[in-house]
């Protein structure tokens, strides 16, 4: 599968149960793809476990920011084993907050989708996610997307 380039995407949520404010969490993603225009679904793949996965079977409402060949360094940050808090992580990143989920979309980023998620779906070491698009977000026109391909952050450059 590391032969098959894909876009990179930051999957977000916000954790109101975390500390007095709730925390944002984040996870670089390259398993997502579009489901339905109608409704509008989209599907990432978490791995079990995951902060992430352990956030999303709690609460239904996540984003995902498609990043720019530019978004590299967010990309290595974010997908890190042992690395630094997401708190601290998100300090460093410029983003808002969607008016529809909470959760962190990165500014600058192509694209960001606000979703809650409509089903689970045990998948092996991994649990998919499907989720009802809420609201969308146009970002960057210049420079193309971040891709994976054979373990390296690419760009279609």
């Amino acid at each position: 599968m590391a032969r098959l380039a894909a876009g990179v995407v930051l999957v977000t949520a916000h954790d109101p149960e975390e500390g007095a404010r709730g925390e944002d969490v984040g996870m670089t993603a390259t398993a997502f793809m579009s489901v339905s225009l109608d409704p509008p679904l989209v599907l990432i793949s978490l791995r079990d476990g995951s902060r992430m996965d352990e956030l999303l079977e709690r609460q239904e409402l996540w984003a995902v920011s498609v990043l720019t060949e530019g978004q590299r360094q967010t990309a290595g940050r974010f997908a890190m084993k042992g690395r630094l808090s997401d708190r601290l992580l998100f300090q460093e990143l410029p983003h808002t907050h969607g008016t529809s989920t909470g959760a962190p979309l990165v500014d600058g980023a192509l694209a960001a989708v606000e979703c809650r998620t409509e089903q689970r779906i045990a998948a092996g070491d991994h649990t998919l996610l499907v989720g009802r698009v809420l609201a969308t977000r146009l970002g960057a026109s210049e420079g193309g997307p971040l891709l994976y391909h054979s373990g390296r952050y690419r760009s279609l450059g």
